[in-house]
């Protein structure tokens, strides 16, 4: 059964918080132990409260982007869905190709296909391979053509298919492909020439999204495209009104984690500009000897707060939105006035963040009525 929706905030959306395989018994906090269902009902929330769309993080244990993106879809009737990010290595094209036409043909035009390059260190053992960025723009390239029912023969950095071709596709437009990335001049390139949007990574800075939107925009007018015609979305951790437990949890516990893999640590570091001895220091931490398994696929976050002192509380402070609802507003604020078009809370629930979207809302009604 579906919710009465409310209006969408137009550069408001959100993540949902789907959980762990290993939940804590007695977690003290809302995003300390989360279940699947959870995150369903967490996009339920998010309509009621008005976010534009929810995206979802996918893992390959109990969050499966198009179990949980569709039970959301079937419960709702008017927030966007998007996967926030899938890797393409984990989806034959027709296996993608698939997923975004059913998304659009149950629930309507409101499916967002979030792809990301992904990282060799998570596919380690796996057989899978992280993709280039020409990779990517192929794959996507052999999406759109599989949507407008062309017969697909293929060879190239995406793979090798003879061919390719989906019996029958949805009524009404394609889903929307964004890309997951950082907005590094390859990055950039590669959402010019192949994506509708964009998601900027958590724990940018608003120094470092002003200059990765530069890029994307700079990267469009160079191939004749209007810079306007792609939506860059910055994704930022939000903790309002959070006590310091869970504040410290979603914000330092999980940049420990980002600042653990190698792909993702080093692109990090480059656009905010961050010292690489933290890193160091990190690696050196008693809770890691013996072990190259990353943090986040061994420890809870709530395991994590000894290394997370590490992390300067200045950057956390530079690079999330923390503390009261109006700090919490006016550190999104930062993001929009830095170029993004939209503003993603991840790393809190929707429920957690229906103060900040109310106070959001009002802050930016209040600077309507003064032009």
């Amino acid at each position: 059964m579906s919710v009465q929706p409310t209006a969408a905030i137009d550069d408001l959306s959100a993540f949902i918080i789907a959980g762990r395989v290993r939940a804590r018994p007695g977690a003290g906090s809302a995003t300390e132990a989360r279940t699947p269902a959870q995150g369903i009902e967490d996009a339920v929330e998010a309509e009621r409260i008005g976010f534009r769309r929810v995206f979802l993080s996918e893992r390959w244990n109990l969050k499966e982007a198009g179990a949980l993106l569709g039970a959301a879809g079937a419960r709702t009737s008017r927030i966007g869905l998007g996967t926030g990010v899938l890797t393409p290595a984990s989806r034959h094209p027709l296996h993608a190709a698939a997923l975004g036409s059913t998304m659009q043909a149950a629930f309507g035009p409101r499916f967002v296909l979030g792809l990301g390059r992904g990282d060799d260190c998570v596919y380690a053992g796996t057989g899978l391979r992280a993709f280039g960025f020409d990779a990517i723009v192929d794959y996507v390239d052999i999406l759109r053509r599989l949507w407008r029912g062309e017969i697909v023969a293929y060879e190239g950095p995406a793979g090798s298919y003879g061919r390719l071709a989906i019996a029958d596709r949805h009524e009404g437009p394609d889903p929307e492909v964004w890309f997951g990335t950082f907005g590094l001049p390859r990055g950039a390139a590669a959402a010019a020439r192949a994506f509708d949007g964009v998601l900027l990574v958590p724990n940018m800075t608003p120094e470092a999204t002003r200059a990765s939107v530069t890029r994307i925009r700079e990267a469009c007018e160079r191939i004749g495209r209007d810079p306007q015609s792609i939506r860059i979305a910055q994704c930022v951790i939000t903790a309002p009104d959070l006590d310091e437990v869970e504040t410290r949890q979603v914000a330092h516990g999980r940049a420990v984690t980002y600042l653990q893999a190698p792909g993702y640590r080093d692109a990090l570091l480059a656009v905010n500009g961050w010292d690489p001895e933290i890193v160091r220091r990190l690696a050196a931490h008693e809770l890691f000897r013996g072990t190259e398994v990353i943090a986040d696929n061994r420890f809870h976050r709530s395991e994590l707060l000894g290394p997370a002192a590490l992390i300067p509380d200045e950057w956390m402070e530079d690079s999330c939105a923390l503390g009261s609802v109006p700090e919490c507003v006016q550190s999104l604020q930062r993001f929009r006035d830095a170029g993004a078009d939209e503003i993603v809370t991840y790393g809190s629930t929707p429920g957690q963040n229906a103060e900040l979207a109310r106070a959001w809302t009002a802050a930016g009604a209040m600077e309507g009525s003064r032009r």
